[in-house]
């Protein structure tokens, strides 16, 4: 994550995060910490917020009968979770998010697993409509303590230029 430390007064310093546009770099790969273990509690306030009424995610005894042999976390969760840990290294200066494609769960995240994230650079460009932005695509995958894959998915943001994000120009 890019922390930028500047001093706004005497003896008075902001601390500010993110990239802008140009500090994207194609193959770069941006590990996103900490991690964020997951809990029970977790999973049933996503699942009731999103009136997610599949058992598999609340009810032990049902997810006893299935080839998990326990709950597993809400899919939409686990990739909320991913996209969240991301923020500060690739969207915190972003104008707008364009779209998520390629979204795959290829491992189910358990209650008590720790989930980690990165980010790794697969598309850049300006933005033929705004001077003062690019589109940066960005390939997240998502990692259980142990190393396995559990996702992934690729997203696409409208980044602001050097002078042109919202802290630029406001006193953030």
């Amino acid at each position: 994550m890019v922390q930028v430390v500047k001093q706004v007064g005497e003896h008075r310093f902001r601390e500010s995060f993110g990239r802008h546009f140009e500090e994207f770099n194609i193959g770069d790969i941006y590990e996103h910490r900490p991690g964020r273990t997951v809990t029970e509690t977790d999973n049933t306030w996503f699942t009731l917020l999103t009136m997610n009424t599949h058992p598999m995610h609340f009810d032990a005894e049902y997810a006893k009968a299935s080839e998990f042999k326990r709950c597993i976390i809400c899919s939409p969760f686990t990739v909320a979770l991913m996209v969240g840990m991301s923020v500060t290294d690739v969207s915190q200066k972003a104008i707008a998010n364009l779209g998520w494609t390629d979204i795959k769960l290829t491992h189910p995240l358990f209650a008590g697993d720790t989930l980690y994230a990165e980010s790794e650079v697969t598309d850049k460009r300006e933005s033929k409509s705004r001077p003062g932005a690019g589109l940066v695509t960005v390939k997240t995958t998502g990692l259980n303590q142990d190393g396995k894959v559990i996702g992934t998915f690729s997203r696409t943001m409208l980044i602001a230029k050097i002078g042109h994000s919202i802290e630029d120009k406001v006193n953030y």
